[in-house]
């Protein structure tokens, strides 16, 4: 019997969420319609992962009392994870913020909207030097692009980073240092046309479900896809795969290194597609040096199977079988990873080794055949790399040392010359780091909660407590209980935004419903200490033609308020159209054109680079650097990575050593740790464990051991265990043989619990390229308590 998928679906969100559903939704909806029983129906992006799943939401009499997954959406085609269906409720938590609070006398107390924006402004009017802003990649295009604007073309000052550098920031240096730019060229129709899949590192069953479903969907179909799970420890993953590869930690530079190396000794690399297509580079920077392929080769000879064996753990038969499929050019392979990869010491490396596999093989630049990093947050994409909300970035691909780049970012805004800072600002280890030794004053946290994501945080909290610390956010968390101020915000569906996936997707939303209380959306917050500053004679605060540095004017050339909440939340202006069309012209400097707010809101997405073709039509494009596809490709090239570093439509295959991790199991603390996601939780879970559904599903954190360490050491399930690295320690109850199995010698513990603070163990060594912490290892000891 054939089932109805819309009816099906509809059914599985209601049971997921448990809204209740009053009306049902129009079978075609571009924009706002009206369902059966009065309901109103509009798209959005899910508010959770870099998937960018395509969510109808249901609005009845202001409040939003359904969710269902967007058929019409080509990301997730109807389907969405436990958090998608239950992404309603993170609207109606009990304890939302609602006022606006200032510290007085050791306490937050409830003031004025007035009161908190001039409390705001006068700390930056003195300290605008040593200011920052701390974002998200939850930040929407609008926010993101403000906090740019304010700070390092109002303030002169660069400090803003993002909490995407705590799991991006190496896919991000991997590619510039690969192909000249950043972001992926495939898109996820390559997830539906590959074989073989590769996975570097990457539960993705939990950690990136709906995507996980469209591999799992096709072998229920019948069709035939071979899956290798690289990985530290048995995961839901490594259910479905075919090939379980488990290495040491760190050991997945030699394991890249060594396929290179068979590729080549067996003379089974793609030479035509080497030849036109790479470049060679020795070096441990970003720049390095230019080697010959013979030398390459050389390089390589170190990294036998035997050799990779000693250092990874991995057998040479393991090896062999997996450099098998890549010298096999009848094969799609696809590889995939995301924080396994990214969270690393030597993260800028792993990505640029895992593109040389793939260069050297030819697996790259047609339908099926590509090296993709998923993204953890909604718009790390859209806003953080697209936007450059850096400590070093500018829009459209610019960089603050550059001196071209600061005068092109300065006639955009109207700024006067010299008025963007040279130098750059501190990334967020140093950020936090500085607050620390008060060479920072103070700092605006915004859609992110860093006194329990910041790696060791012994070294941050207490001083925290002591700068001036304004926190915007939705829910009381860690990091609003060491505010200075507290904003509360406007969350989702509660104003208008647009966000930017991993596949390079631009989605838009409309606003829907209103914020509780006296919440207000994150653009204003900054628009109107903005405004206060020009009041105040900030000179930074004033363009070069004398007005406010965030004008627009209406048709009739009159300026439009929008500092003014009356006039930002009005129905009849769209303060994110303006900002987003004034931002996208930045776009084009880089082939990264996205398209115009008015096609967006009549398209479920589009995946820039977004160009119109003869006859006028917006199209978008799949796969980037490919001829046919790629507007920006010369003809007849084939494959032209037209932003490459020797400017020849190259790319750079990289010889990068193995390198062992800064910190390593020894007699005193003989463990590995490992952090990461559960599947119920969102980060630190500041709205996910509002959801009675999700926190119930996963009530606290807990330490996975191996089942043999735990006979040893006669752990069993629900005993409470000690954790301890040199920085600090915490107790947390056993979970063994459970959803995740570690390695022998490595215990694994999610950090969404606020109260079970795993990141007072972590260490803060980070890529010295891409600045990112490495999350994944450091040295620890267990004992039971």
């Amino acid at each position: 019997m054939q089932v109805d998928r819309r009816e099906f679906i509809k059914k599985a969100a209601l049971s997921a969420a448990g809204a209740v559903l009053i009306g049902s939704m129009p079978k075609s909806l571009m924009g706002a319609a009206r369902g059966e029983d009065g309901l109103i129906w509009q798209k959005a992006p899910c508010r959770f992962c870099g998937v960018g799943c395509g969510v109808m939401v249901g609005v009845k009499d202001g409040r939003v009392v359904a969710v269902q997954g967007d058929l019409e959406n080509p990301v997730n085609k109807g389907l969405l994870c436990a958090k998608g269906y239950h992404t309603s409720h993170i609207l109606y938590g009990e304890d939302r913020l609602r006022k606006p609070q200032v510290r007085k006398n050791g306490k937050l107390t409830d003031v004025s909207w007035d009161e908190a924006i001039e409390t705001i402004a006068k700390f930056v009017k003195k300290n605008d030097d040593t200011f920052a802003i701390y974002g998200s990649g939850q930040w929407t295009v609008a926010e993101g692009y403000t906090a740019m604007k304010f700070l390092k073309g109002g303030c002169s000052n660069n400090n803003v980073d993002p909490n995407a550098r705590l799991c991006m920031a190496s896919a991000v240096v991997g590619m510039l240092t690969t192909y000249g730019v950043d972001e992926p060229s495939g898109c996820y129709e390559d997830f539906d046309l590959c074989d073989t899949l590769v996975l570097w590192g990457n539960n993705m069953a939990e950690m990136h479900p709906v995507l996980w479903s469209r591999i799992v969907d096709r072998r229920a179909k019948g069709e035939k896809i071979e899956i290798f799970d690289l990985a530290t420890r048995r995961t839901r993953t490594t259910q479905e795969a075919d090939h379980y590869l488990e290495f040491t930690p760190q050991g997945d530079l030699a394991i890249a290194n060594g396929i290179c190396n068979i590729l080549i000794q067996e003379g089974k690399y793609d030479k035509n597609w080497v030849a036109n297509h790479c470049n060679f580079r020795a070096g441990k920077d970003g720049a390095g040096s230019p080697m010959t392929f013979e030398q390459y080769k050389e390089w390589l000879e170190t990294y036998t199977p035997e050799y990779v064996e000693e250092v990874a753990g991995i057998s040479p038969r393991e090896l062999k079988l997996l450099a098998s499929r890549f010298a096999d050019p009848s094969k799609k392979i696809l590889s995939l990873w995301c924080m396994g990869m990214n969270q690393h010491t030597r993260g800028t490396w792993i990505n640029n080794l895992v593109y040389n596999v793939h260069f050297l093989s030819g697996q790259f630049g047609a339908p099926g055949k590509t090296a993709f990093s998923l993204t953890g947050q909604p718009s790390a994409c859209g806003t953080c790399r697209e936007v450059g909300t850096l400590a070093h970035a500018l829009p459209g691909g610019r960089v603050v040392a550059n001196e071209v780049h600061r005068q092109q970012t300065e006639d955009f805004w109207k700024l006067p010359k010299g008025r963007i800072n040279p130098k750059p600002g501190h990334h967020t280890v140093a950020m936090f780091e500085a607050l620390n030794k008060n060479t920072l004053s103070g700092v605006w946290v915004q859609v992110t909660n860093p006194a329990q994501t910041i790696p060791n945080l012994n070294e941050i909290t207490d001083k925290l407590k002591n700068r001036f610390l304004v926190v915007s956010d939705v829910y009381p968390t860690i990091t609003t209980d060491l505010a200075t101020v507290v904003l509360p915000s406007a969350l989702w569906v509660e104003k208008n935004g647009i966000f930017g996936n991993s596949e390079r997707r631009t989605q838009q939303w409309f606003k829907m419903i209103e914020p509780p209380g006296e919440a207000r959306d994150d653009v204003w917050q900054m628009l109107a200490v903005a405004h206060k500053l020009y009041e105040m004679g900030h000179p930074g605060m004033i363009n070069r033609d004398g007005d406010f540095l965030f004008t627009f004017k209406d048709e009739n050339g009159q300026e439009i308020e929008i500092w003014k909440w009356e006039v930002f939340n009005s129905p009849d202006v769209n303060v994110d159209r303006l900002l987003y069309e004034e931002y996208r012209p930045f776009t084009k400097m880089k082939h990264k054109d996205v398209a115009p707010y008015d096609v967006l809101v009549k398209n479920r997405g589009m995946l820039w680079p977004v160009v119109q073709d003869a006859k006028g039509r917006w199209r978008e494009t799949k796969r980037r650097f490919v001829e046919g596809e790629d507007p920006f490709v010369k003809e007849g090239s084939g494959v032209d990575f037209y932003w490459g570093k020797e400017k020849d439509g190259k790319a750079r295959v990289w010889a990068r050593p193995y390198e062992a991790p800064p910190e390593i199991p020894d007699k005193e603390y003989p463990f590995w740790l490992c952090t990461g996601r559960v599947l119920e939780h969102w980060h630190t879970g500041t709205m996910t464990r509002r959801v009675k559904q999700l926190n119930a599903g996963m009530p606290n954190a807990y330490v996975e051991v191996n089942a043999k360490d735990a006979a040893e050491m006669n752990i069993s399930t629900g005993n409470m265990v000690k954790i301890s690295s040199r920085r600090g320690s915490i107790n947390l109850p056993a979970w063994i043989n459970g959803r995740g199995s570690p390695q022998k010698g490595l215990v694994f513990v999610p950090f969404f619990d606020e109260s079970k603070l795993i990141n007072e163990v972590t260490l803060q060594a980070y890529c010295p390229l891409s600045k990112e912490p490495d999350y994944k290892k450091c040295a620890v000891k267990i004992e039971k308590v």
